[in-house]
């Protein structure tokens, strides 16, 4: 298959380490593999022609509890598939199911029913699984969240194997909080298993967060939500994680969690080290409404586009489109290429992925086509499309 665009965005450096834009281009594809992108005219008549709007690669979001009313950390197969085929509606292509804190053989139990059927979801059809991220038990009480206080524990070498032998394989980026009781041992612990370990849900000092990274850690969860917040005396989880180039953050762009100035200022102070992520709970893409996080209620109620609340107001996940959170961003005043780069190449590098998040000869074939509002009009995995119009 051969796209041709009037303008690609393909999340790749050009040579002197700019964001890349091809105005025009195309875009050619085989067996789910871009074998061929080039500047101007396609070598031969396009299968697809896009007359308008910018050709990128899919997006990829790390942190999805739920969507389309299921609620992933209940770990049903039907509900899975049925989430990883709408998605593509939002552009993501693909996404790490992430589980809340819950008692911790409840999440034993998730683990184990996941490791029957994500690997089957690792290829599609629709968005692809690229494993758990486990969000707690692991966290600070007094930084909890929309987290049951209930069911937070510290961790300990048991605990995490048994967790990891849940889920053979399964765990890809493990949320604490690094200052608990047994914080930077578990780092230690779950690097050395390969899982990605990422400070969030933390009252850590800025001093606490480097030790971290020495010892590991290379993520943060949603910068500036749940975490100490930068004080020009202590520049706590957020100043670290701007300042700390071993550490990229994700970025919950909906302008409810974060408001524009400021969730720009992360991208001007840690440029390439931010990511979009949407932390979307069961309510995102449904009606207002009660529905499930981490095994407790939440509440979808007034303007559209607000997150869900907990009973106390709290805020519980999000109502975020991907798509919407990359033109959020530009809206904000952050270019339209670095923006992409947020949403696409920066979270697939971070979870080890290189072949996706970007459009470039041997990547996978995942692409969005974003009109000129940039929502996503259609979304091909694998050069499958699975959401849109009939492009021309």
């Amino acid at each position: 298959m051969i796209i041709a665009t009037p303008s690609i965005i393909p999340a790749t450096l050009d040579a002197e380490g700019r964001e890349q834009v091809l105005a025009p281009g195309y875009v050619q594809t085989e067996g789910g593999t871009i074998i061929d992108v080039g500047l101007g005219a396609p070598p031969r008549r396009p299968d697809v022609e896009l007359a308008t709007g910018h050709l990128v690669p899919g997006f990829v979001d790390l942190q999805v509890n739920g969507y389309f009313g299921v609620e992933l950390g209940d770990a049903e197969p039907d509900g899975w598939v049925a989430v990883a085929r709408r998605l593509p509606e939002t552009g993501a292509t693909a996404f790490l199911p992430t589980f809340i804190t819950s008692p911790v053989e409840v999440t034993a139990a998730a683990l184990r029913a996941a490791s029957q059927f994500a690997p089957g979801l690792a290829a599609g059809p629709g968005a692809r699984v690229l494993g758990v991220h486990l969000e707690g038990p692991f966290i600070a009480a007094s930084r909890r969240g929309a987290h049951n206080r209930d069911w937070i524990i510290a961790p300990d070498e048991k605990t995490i194997d048994m967790l990891l032998a849940a889920g053979p394989g399964l765990v890809r980026v493990v949320t604490l909080a690094p200052e608990v009781a047994g914080g930077m041992a578990a780092i230690e612990q779950l690097t050395a298993a390969g899982v990605q370990v990422s400070v969030g849900h933390s009252d850590a000092t800025a001093e606490q967060v480097a030790a971290a990274a020495a010892a590991g850690a290379r993520l943060v969860t949603h910068l500036f939500n749940g975490q100490r917040p930068l004080h020009h005396r202590e520049p706590g989880v957020v100043g670290q994680a701007l300042t700390d180039t071993r550490l990229s953050s994700g970025l919950i762009a909906d302008m409810y969690h974060v408001v524009p100035p400021v969730a720009a200022l992360a991208f001007r102070a840690a440029p390439g080290r931010i990511f979009l992520v949407t932390d979307a709970a069961a309510s995102a893409g449904m009606a207002e409404g009660r529905y499930v996080l981490g095994g407790e209620p939440i509440e979808v109620a007034g303007k559209a586009g607000a997150p869900p609340v907990r009973a106390d107001g709290t805020l519980a996940g999000s109502a975020l489109r991907m798509d919407l959170a990359v033109a959020n961003m530009v809206a904000a005043g952050i270019e339209l290429p670095d923006a992409i780069a947020a949403a696409t190449r920066i979270p697939a590098d971070v979870i080890g992925r290189p072949e996706l998040g970007r459009i470039a000869q041997g990547a996978a074939a995942d692409l969005v086509w974003l009109n000129d509002d940039l929502a996503a009009d259609a979304t091909w995995v694998a050069g499958r499309q699975m959401h849109g119009r009939s492009p021309g």
